[in-house]
């Protein structure tokens, strides 16, 4: 169960990060309050699941899944532009991640 909490820790850090983006300097309210959130859950979940996981395993997990999910979602939403190498290490982040999980 700590890891599904993980997860939705990381995607809560991809929604901070996001709305971070959306409150141009925190200037929109309502993106900043979404941000504020968004870190207090990330960060709620993340401490739940280092209860019983190591933190050596959790906190590379919980960022990981913030850059790639964030790398998405800049991508989808703004339009950001990968370089092919850029591409190679973001999936060389995803593949960490799984090998992380799978052999803790």
């Amino acid at each position: 169960m700590n890891w599904i909490y993980l997860i939705i820790a990381g995607l809560f850090e991809v929604v901070w990060a996001i709305a971070m983006k959306f409150s141009h300097g925190f200037t929109q309210p309502s993106a900043t309050i979404v941000t504020i959130v968004g870190m207090i859950i990330s960060f709620l979940l993340l401490a739940h699941a280092t209860k019983t996981l190591p933190i050596g395993i959790a906190y590379p997990v919980w960022t990981g899944i913030g850059a790639v999910g964030t790398v998405i979602a800049g991508i989808i939403l703004f339009g950001d532009k990968l370089s092919p190498v850029t591409w190679l290490f973001v999936i060389l982040l995803l593949v960490s991640i799984v090998g992380i999980k799978m052999t803790s």
